[in-house]
């Protein structure tokens, strides 16, 4: 039996709130920290929504850590 990941705009919502707070980049695997009430499953779909929507950018460094910024 499979389990299935949900998500909903509240999720998505909670997320962009939180990177929209940071006043500086954060690394990917920092923001479910920021998150608690969230899986990090939930979290890395909710950023994924938000980049293709645009409202959040990833960029890779020179050691090829992912970060994130609203």
């Amino acid at each position: 039996m499979t389990m299935g990941i949900t998500i909903d705009q509240g999720h998505i919502d909670r997320v962009l709130s939180v990177l929209q707070q940071q006043e500086t980049r954060c690394l990917m695997e920092e923001v479910p920290r920021l998150c608690p009430a969230l899986t990090n499953d939930q979290v890395f779909l909710a950023i994924a929504c938000l980049t293709r929507n645009g409202q959040v950018c990833l960029t890779l460094d020179a050691t090829r850590r992912c970060w994130v910024r609203a």
